[in-house]
């Protein structure tokens, strides 16, 4: 049992030093965390949630008052509103798929806003790519070496910042939060807690006393400290936390994330941003979308997941979502017209979620060209008429208050005027 075995079997992980060189600092600020917390106050937190493979946003989001809905989508459309297992009706036009029924009270208590027709500019069909050009925030610019996020968090240095200001609960740092800030991703916050209590102190002289003993290794110089700033972590007490106002996450890694994610804002660590993707959750339904008709079958267990998840963890924070913004976001879309193998493929437009208490909720936000034929990007795809930057750039804005956006979208331009107006 060494160092690099319990960095690396510890479930968490160190990044975007830069240099190798740096990683003292960032440990000395990890260190730092037990004394400075009490002065970091409440803060403004981003939870971006990625659902990775290109979610079908016409059966996630049902435009049920568009006719040529009904008239693409033969086999997997979902019923009107009103009819069996109909969608759940919106605003008179769009409705969510009912297995999302778990949201509509945040929909009816305004808490909860969509941004449709939301995407890229750029045309790729390539998921590795969109997902690149989506988190680097430079569609069709393969050369940026950081993410959107992290350029936010790159913005008005504080004096005082937490080292668990930026966390992903990944195996490894997301593209949307790697560059020059410090970050956090850890996969299992309880696994992380007991490792590091149970390590500690199953080994003569604790891990202290194997840095010590490398006096050499730059590391060797923050060993001790590192492990006080790991007990403080552990004061989150994940083996022991019950989600409170009756939360019930859903079984599965995307709950429990989300569930981890809700500790730490409770715990009072400083966080400010914070990613998951949705593992276990696979939404590039190609084939078998959905049995009889849209309200059953893969992406109908998909959207009730996600959309459980969601709900327990708006419920759990309470009056804490005071301060928490949601913000959901897939590669893009699928095609408007189904397969022949009842499914759909890679598209363009989609949906996005945003929910929290300053959230201007039930509204669908964006302009809805159509499915006609001549209304569809290149007759297949729903249209992009919400730049995605645009998005990321009011939560920024208006939820984060960061300044100088254009050093957040370089490339660029930001522009006021193009917000949707989702952020109260």
């Amino acid at each position: 049992m060494d160092r690099r075995y319990f960095l690396k079997n510890s479930g968490i992980a160190l990044a975007s030093f830069g240099a190798v060189g740096l990683a003292p600092d960032f440990l000395r600020q990890f260190a730092n965390a037990a004394t400075v917390t009490d002065a970091f106050g409440k803060k403004k937190i981003l939870v971006t949630i990625f659902q990775r493979g290109a979610v079908d946003g016409l059966n996630m989001i049902v435009p049920h008052g568009d006719s040529d809905y009904y008239n693409i989508r033969r086999n997997i459309a979902v019923p009107k509103p009103g009819r069996n297992e109909g969608a759940i009706d919106l605003d008179g036009f769009f409705g969510f798929h009912p297995a999302m029924a778990s949201l509509e009270k945040f929909w009816k208590s305004k808490q909860l806003a969509v941004i449709n027709s939301a995407g890229s500019p750029d045309n790729t069909r390539s998921h590795f790519d969109a997902q690149d050009y989506m988190e680097s925030g430079t569609p069709g610019y393969k050369a940026t070496r950081d993410g959107w996020l992290n350029r936010v968090l790159q913005l008005n240095p504080k004096e005082k910042t937490s080292p668990f200001r930026a966390v992903s609960m990944t195996q490894q740092v997301p593209r949307t939060l790697m560059g020059r800030y410090p970050t956090v991703a850890m996969t299992n916050l309880q696994t992380f807690a007991i490792r590091a209590g149970a390590y500690t102190s199953s080994v003569q002289g604790g891990f202290e006393g194997i840095w010590q003993q490398q006096a050499d290794d730059r590391l060797g110089e923050t060993g001790k400290e590192t492990f006080e700033a790991i007990n403080y972590l552990k004061k989150a007490n994940p083996a022991q936390y019950s989600p409170e106002n009756g939360a019930r996450y859903p079984a599965g890694p995307f709950g429990n994330n989300l569930r981890q994610i809700a500790q730490l804002i409770k715990a009072g660590v400083g966080l400010e941003a914070a990613f998951s993707d949705t593992p276990g959750l696979n939404w590039d339904t190609h084939i078998n979308q959905a049995n009889q008709n849209g309200s059953r079958g893969q992406l109908a267990n998909l959207l009730r997941i996600f959309s459980q998840a969601l709900a327990a963890f708006a419920t759990d924070l309470g009056k804490d979502m005071d301060d928490v913004l949601i913000l959901t976001m897939s590669e893009f879309g699928r095609t408007a017209q189904e397969n022949g193998s009842r499914g759909t493929d890679h598209g363009h437009g989609n949906a996005m979620i945003a929910i929290g208490n300053s959230v201007n909720g039930g509204r669908v936000y964006g302009d809805w060209k159509g499915l006609k034929p001549s209304q569809l990007d290149r007759g297949r795809y729903l249209a992009v008429t919400t730049d995605f930057r645009d998005v990321f750039a009011e939560a920024a804005g208006r939820h984060l208050a960061a300044n100088n956006l254009d050093k957040v979208f370089p490339r660029y331009t930001v522009d006021p005027s193009k917000r949707r107006g989702f952020i109260s």
